[in-house]
């Protein structure tokens, strides 16, 4: 495929769960391409053409081409699962086995073809016949390829921004030959609770301990609080990381920017219990005046669904 961005696998360090967590989840929000790709387009001599038909700079995208829409669908995460399904609710047949799959009702009966953060089962997905594929670039490249080897029509999408958002669930809606307004209208009535305007307070988020990331501003989560009016102290900073948008912070970085709150990424871990632990956590503005917020990782380091994302937008409407 052309336009693919490879990422890193490197070891989180917290636990073998947590490394895969946060590996697969901060890969599928990390940039903002949404790359598609049909065979029944080839020319004579290509068995298939691809094209970027979607970037954070253009989010209102119309192929040239047209597309006869798609009737069987394989999603490979919870976020395309639940846009599909909201779009055109007879035309999936494939999910992955994520929590919020696993606990949303409009995919009991669907075939699984993925468990969490496992590679999916090529079988199972091929056994469907799909008419489309989709997954997130970086983790999903071995799949998508083998797809496309096969001429299966593909869509993989990374997410860094709003505007990267909106355009992937309108080509999504083009492909599905759906009316995308309605996922429209509900983003923009999730940023009506932003506050109008920016709030002199910083803020910092932390998504995991060991190492201590941080989004800055060219991440989805970095994007989020920016449209919140939300003054997130780590917007501008750069440093080292296996992840674009998210930097590695020190106990010293943290305790010298002394943020008036701090939101906390739940991953399962207890991770509000491990950051009490730390020597410096005590001795922060946000601490001592108990502006300690915590947050689950779908909706603001993942977008991970619809509904997870309106959570968060009415969570941090009232902060």
């Amino acid at each position: 495929m052309r336009n693919r961005q490879f990422h890193e696998w490197p070891p989180i360090g917290i636990t073998a769960g947590i490394t895969a967590l946060l590996t697969g989840l901060l890969i599928a929000t990390s940039c903002t391409n949404v790359v598609s790709t049909d065979p029944s387009l080839a020319s004579s001599d290509k068995l298939a053409s691809s094209d970027k038909v979607a970037s954070e700079a253009d989010p209102d995208i119309s192929t040239e081409t047209a597309i006869a829409p798609a009737t069987k669908v394989v999603a490979l995460t919870s976020l395309s699962s639940d846009l599909v399904e909201t779009l055109a609710s007879d035309v999936l047949v494939g999910v992955s086995g994520s929590s919020i799959v696993e606990a949303d009702p409009r995919f009991d009966g669907l075939t699984v073809v993925s468990q969490r953060r496992s590679e999916p089962d090529l079988e199972k997905v091929i056994a469907l016949e799909p008419d489309l594929v989709i997954g997130s670039m970086g983790f999903h490249d071995k799949t998508l390829q083998r797809m496309e080897e096969l001429n299966i029509p593909t869509m993989a999408y990374q997410i860094n921004s709003w505007e990267a958002l909106d355009a992937f669930a309108q080509e999504l809606a083009t492909r599905l030959g759906a009316d995308g307004s309605g996922v429209r209208d509900r983003l923009d009535a999730c940023l009506t609770q932003a506050s109008d305007s920016p709030k002199a307070d910083s803020a910092l988020i932390l998504v995991s301990r060991q190492p201590m990331l941080s989004p800055n501003k060219e991440s989805w989560a970095g994007d989020f609080l920016n449209r919140f009016n939300i003054n997130n102290i780590a917007a501008d900073w750069q440093g080292e990381s296996a992840f674009n948008g998210y930097i590695n912070l020190s106990a010293e970085k943290v305790l010298e920017a002394d943020p008036s709150a701090l939101l906390v990424i739940d991953t399962g871990e207890n991770s509000l219990e491990q950051f009490k632990s730390e020597p410096f956590w005590d001795k922060l503005k946000a601490t001592q005046t108990e502006q300690v917020h915590t947050f689950e990782y779908f909706g603001l380091i993942n977008p991970g669904s619809l509904a997870s994302i309106e959570t968060v937008c009415e969570k941090l409407g009232s902060l």
